[in-house]
């Protein structure tokens, strides 16, 4: 595994030949298992970032701060009865649950400093378990850990998905495809019936918090920056947000931007949503434009991690719920400037 292909899949931007595009999400899991979890940096690499401090107090960042600062706050309304079919539809519509099986596998073990390592030496054919012998877990205290639904709820949804022999088949197999059909259901429910409110005058991110909050990157995360409110971008992705860095830099009608820090927060039912840029733009030479701008390599929500494009939902709702007044800001999600030059 090569740092690109590590690279790919921290930008969820793996791609495979379209005979193969519905195992995807299965070979995103194994790969992500091959490429470890640790991203390991050089600490001496890491540089603290000042801001630029005729950006921040410019009129042109006040005018673009004071329409996106604001904090809201929100309510979800949704059928319940309508969540409980959805779920079981979900269900019932699920992939497959195959008899459970056994496999028995050898392996010489190796501990070193970049850890434990496992060669695979020998392995037997699958043993097939019958139902009878297989001691059935509680299966609706399991599925309320992981859904946060009630008894009652997941017990009608279990029977409304008439796949209960399933789980006697296989009953890990059984809650691991209940789980994510039931969750998945309740995000898209979540979002779609979210409303934000702002909350009043005195709930906002204080523009100081540039100043106060310490940035920090690394210095192959870091591009030097003569337009953003710090003297560098410290992006995540080396190919979409270094790409669109970049292009807001060369851009004539971009007149002030920021790479909104991990402090600007928006509240949504499944955590805090950050978005990635708020940009200026002045349109003809006069006409100011407000964006806040979440970056991906799709426009496509279904390309999206399904939590991910929820998160991107809410976002939208909390702007639209400030875009009141004069040329209020704009929520945009592009995959370069142009997108975004679009809307202007």
């Amino acid at each position: 595994m090569q740092d690109t292909l590590r690279q790919a899949l921290k930008d969820v931007a793996v791609t495979l030949p379209d005979a193969f595009t519905a195992q995807l999400p299965q070979v995103n899991e194994i790969l992500r298992k091959l490429a470890g979890k640790l991203d390991i940096k050089n600490a001496a690499n890491r540089r603290p970032i000042p801001t630029r401090k005729a950006i921040l107090h410019s009129p042109e960042f006040q005018a673009l701060w004071d329409r996106i600062k604001h904090k809201t706050t929100y309510r979800v309304q949704f059928d319940n009865e309508k969540l409980v079919t959805d779920c079981a539809e979900a269900i019932r519509k699920g992939p497959p649950v195959s008899k459970t099986r056994v496999q028995i596998r050898k392996a010489d073990l190796a501990i070193g400093r970049g850890g434990v390592s496992a060669q695979e030496t020998a392995s037997a054919a699958p043993i097939v378990i019958e139902e009878s012998d297989i001691e059935l877990p509680d299966v609706l205290t399991d599925l309320q850990d992981k859904t946060q639904l009630t008894r009652r709820s997941l017990a009608r949804i279990l029977t409304g998905s008439l796949r209960l022999d399933d789980f006697k088949r296989n009953p890990q197999q059984f809650i691991e495809i209940a789980t994510e059909a039931i969750n998945r259901t309740k995000r898209l429910a979540l979002v779609d019936g979210i409303r934000y409110q702002r909350i009043g005058d005195e709930a906002f991110y204080a523009q100081e918090l540039f100043e106060q909050a310490e940035l920090t990157g690394y210095l192959k995360n870091m591009l030097a920056a003569t337009k953003s409110v710090y003297e560098h971008v410290v992006y995540d992705s080396a190919g979409v947000e270094r790409n669109f860095a970049e292009q807001l830099e060369k851009n004539e009608a971009v007149k002030v931007y920021a790479k909104l820090p991990g402090w600007f927060k928006v509240p949504t039912p499944l955590g805090s949503y950050n978005p990635d840029w708020a940009v200026l733009i002045e349109k003809d030479g006069a006409e100011r434009l407000y964006f806040v701008v979440e970056t991906k390599s799709s426009l496509f929500t279904d390309d999206l991690r399904h939590k991910e494009g929820a998160l991107i939902e809410c976002g939208k709702a909390h702007f639209k719920a400030l875009a009141v007044g004069d040329k209020p800001a704009e929520f945009v999600q592009a995959r370069n400037l142009d997108d975004v030059m679009a809307k202007a």
